[in-house]
């Protein structure tokens, strides 16, 4: 199997964070894990501002359970790091709103990345919101 770039798990994460539903995320998941990627993605929602600590700890929970990361603050960093950044780029759009979405995460060798999709809501009008980080940490991990 051919080594994969930082940009291709960029695109993985992306892929199982725009799925609309279980069904299709679990088959994202087979065909990403056909080409040697884990990947996850975990749902969150609630008031931007006070649900950054639990939107933060849904992605390490669920990447540390999947097997993405090992159960070490290593790992549990490597995701934390990446899903804050990945938050970073909405906040702008998201503080003071309501949002609603999820949570991308995949990892190939020393490649992880986790991608935010998400709706900020506003009555009926939503606006929507992309975020995707990248952290590199050694392949033990």
């Amino acid at each position: 199997m051919e080594e994969k770039t930082s940009i291709e798990i960029g695109r993985s994460a992306l892929k199982i964070a725009l799925t609309a539903n279980r069904e299709e995320e679990q088959r994202v998941k087979e065909v990403l894990a056909k080409e040697g990627i884990k990947s996850t993605a975990v749902d969150f929602g609630g008031e931007f501002v006070t649900s950054i600590v639990k939107i933060v700890e849904r992605a390490v929970v669920a990447a540390q359970r999947q097997g993405l990361v090992s159960e070490s603050h290593v790992g549990a960093g490597a995701v934390a790091g990446a899903a804050h950044a990945a938050l970073e780029q909405v906040k702008g759009k998201a503080t003071g709103f309501n949002v609603g979405g999820k949570i991308g995460i995949a990892r190939y060798g020393e490649h992880l990345c986790v991608a935010i999709y998400m709706g900020v809501g506003v009555l009926n009008l939503n606006e929507l919101g992309v975020g995707l980080a990248h952290r590199s940490l050694d392949t033990t991990e």
